[in-house]
């Protein structure tokens, strides 16, 4: 059974740091493509960064130099960590999984395995 559980978000005050860290159950995380997505009141959900099997990453342009999207093996986890957060960051953030070794893109429609999601909330 596949199963995505998310933990790490909170309260953090603008410039600070988080890490955010996705179990993956049902796949081992270097087999698959696993994404961050994030999505704040009244706006549509959208991709932070995403890995593939292979380790290849991609960002959004958005967190491009501040967010690390990254593979923990020893805990099958995807981890994602955040510096120089800033109040636009706050959101719920969601891991996904395409089940599949490539990453097709950041359209949530290719994801078939989701998180409930971790609250990030970045004061000023």
């Amino acid at each position: 059974q596949v199963q995505l559980v998310e933990s790490g978000g909170g309260p953090v005050q603008a410039g600070g740091s988080l890490r955010l860290s996705c179990i993956v159950s049902g796949y081992t995380v270097r087999s698959v493509c696993v994404a961050w997505f994030r999505q704040a009141p009244g706006k549509e959900r959208e991709g932070v960064a995403r890995i593939n099997g292979a380790g290849s990453t991609a960002y959004d342009d958005s967190v491009l130099g501040r967010f690390t999207i990254l593979h923990d093996s020893a805990k099958n986890t995807v981890d994602l960590r955040m510096n120089s957060l800033q109040p636009e960051d706050t959101a719920m953030y969601y891991c996904a999984t395409t089940g599949l070794p490539s990453c097709l893109g950041d359209n949530p429609l290719f994801y078939t395995y989701w998180g409930q999601g971790t609250q990030v909330t970045v004061s000023s």
